[in-house]
């Protein structure tokens, strides 16, 4: 990868901004549209445990995917995805080009931080992560790095849904064994393999804070394993006992955010933002002390821009015309998004059918075959485009309708509340998802049996993952060893997927262990 060489036909590269194992981020020139954007360029044969033909051909599929998603949050303090594919051997990801410093660089320059910049820093990022969250997307990777301080002061998040492009599964370990995410920031539960969810970037978002006020990240060591280890099993140190002139809320808030249990962190980045309102700045207040200043959003907020929520002079704005009309033509329709889910276009294939649901609901009646076959379409086409809150009532609505016509033990019924699962695990509600795959593992348990094995091995590798997450440690790790000795005995101990359960066990004994 050199200077001048054009990606997709159109990206010039430019200037060599970082590089890493896997890839690197260039300025680059936008030759259609004549402007500066950034490009990420990865390389899929360079991701550990990514070797085959296959498995090449399934990180690059993942990757589109992941980028369509990500482009789906649209937030003023996350960086604009504008296109993304592959070229020759590399994924390329071409994103809006930041101007200013990277956190990490931010603290160097005013070492001690200002609280007050760290409350406006802390309640931007909020903002962001709402934002992502409600996707539902978890970035896995909040770090000062990743944070941009822009001339104005408002702070832009980079590399959004980057780690979930190098790990299908939110919840999986990579398969060398080691978890997505950077050790420094990473949450207990991020660290032990287990499920994910809003609250692991609301732990990493507390690293983030206390690096800021005390100068130091609150868990460091000599190796990675010292590190995850010490986030597991030691209490950081409050951040007043360093700077006395923290506030009391701000510290408590930061202890809250990093405590072990994610049960007893915030809820949501929302309440985060909340408990932090007391702490900002108030606008009209003493101007910021100049560029690269965090509080200045809060203190001129948008200036001098005038204020959007004015109508024009001109009237009333027209009610914006809906992107895909209702359509009467059923059978048309169901054509319609055979083709476009054909052809990948999975985003416009949801609009139809979401569009076409109510005519047909009129027009054959809400239990009809063809309203039922038009619903599971429609959940199934909005878990594969990641909209798992649009897909998680869709699903619950199925479940419950094939429950009561055929039996909580129906083969469907219980297809629909594994799906609700799944939903409930990417959304960040483990505890609700860990009750959900509890309740339908005896149906697939007696369902598959010795006959497909495999169904029921993932329930358990799920069940196992969202104990870890919840916190319960032991449970999990047994839930775990079970699930080890039953796969060697079924598929021998040769077999990958034992040996991947080995890795995982292992791991957590290291953390354990120390």
């Amino acid at each position: 990868m050199t200077e001048g060489r054009v990606v997709a036909g159109r990206y010039e590269l430019a200037a060599l901004l970082g590089q890493g194992g896997m890839g690197q981020v260039w300025t680059a020139y936008d030759q259609r549209l004549d402007r500066r954007v950034a490009v990420k360029l990865l390389r899929p044969d360079r991701v550990a445990g990514v070797g085959s033909a296959e498995e090449v051909d399934e990180l690059r599929r993942r990757f589109v995917r992941e980028c369509r998603v990500t482009a789906q949050v649209d937030h003023p303090g996350l960086v604009t995805v504008h296109d993304a594919g592959s070229d020759g051997d590399d994924l390329y990801l071409v994103m809006q080009y930041v101007e200013g410093a990277d956190l990490a660089d931010h603290l160097a320059e005013h070492e001690p931080y200002p609280w007050r910049w760290t409350v406006a820093v802390a309640a931007q990022l909020c903002a962001v992560l709402s934002a992502v969250h409600a996707v539902p997307i978890v970035h896995r990777d909040l770090k000062p790095r990743n944070v941009m301080v822009r001339p104005d002061g408002t702070v832009t998040v980079l590399d959004l849904g980057v780690a979930s492009v190098l790990d299908s599964d939110t919840t999986r370990l990579t398969h060398t064994g080691s978890p997505i995410g950077s050790p420094a920031y990473m949450a207990p539960e991020q660290a032990m393999g287990g499920a994910v969810g809003p609250y692991t970037d609301l732990y990493a978002l507390g690293v983030l804070l206390h690096e800021l006020l005390s100068g130091d990240v609150p868990f460091a060591g000599s190796t990675a394993l010292g590190v995850l280890h010490r986030h597991l099993y030691e209490p950081p140190v409050p951040v007043r006992g360093l700077r006395p002139e923290v506030p009391e809320p701000l510290e408590a808030l930061v202890l809250r955010l990093l405590a072990k249990d994610p049960q007893s962190r915030p809820s949501c980045a929302q309440e985060v933002y909340e408990a932090l309102v007391p702490l900002l700045p108030v606008p009209g207040g003493p101007g910021p002390a100049g560029p690269l200043d965090p509080t200045r959003p809060f203190l001129r907020p948008h200036a001098p821009w005038p204020d959007r929520a004015t109508a024009p002079a001109s009237g009333p704005v027209a009610p914006p015309v809906p992107r895909v009309p209702p359509r009467p033509d059923v059978a048309g329709a169901v054509d319609e998004v055979k083709r476009l889910l054909g052809e990948g276009r999975i985003t416009q294939a949801v609009d139809i059918l979401g569009s076409i649901l109510p005519a047909a609901a009129a027009e054959h009646g809400e239990r009809s075959p063809v309203v039922r076959i038009l619903r599971k379409q429609y959940a199934a086409t909005l878990m594969d485009d990641g909209q798992y809150r649009r897909a998680l009532p869709e699903l619950r609505r199925l479940a419950a309708d094939r429950a009561a016509e055929a039996g909580p033990a129906d083969p469907q019924a219980l297809d629909f509340r594994h799906d609700v699962a799944q939903c409930l695990e990417q959304l960040g509600e483990a505890g609700a998802a860990l009750a959900e795959y509890r309740a339908v593992l005896p149906g697939f348990e007696a369902r598959y049996g010795a006959a497909d094995p495999s169904r029921v091995f993932a329930i358990r590798h799920r069940i196992g993952h969202l104990l870890l997450a919840v916190g319960d440690h032991g449970a999990g790790h047994q839930q775990l060893q079970a699930l080890l000795w039953d796969a060697e005995r079924v598929y021998g101990v040769q077999h990958p997927y034992p040996a991947e359960l080995r890795r995982a066990l292992a791991h957590q004994r290291e953390l354990r262990g120390g």
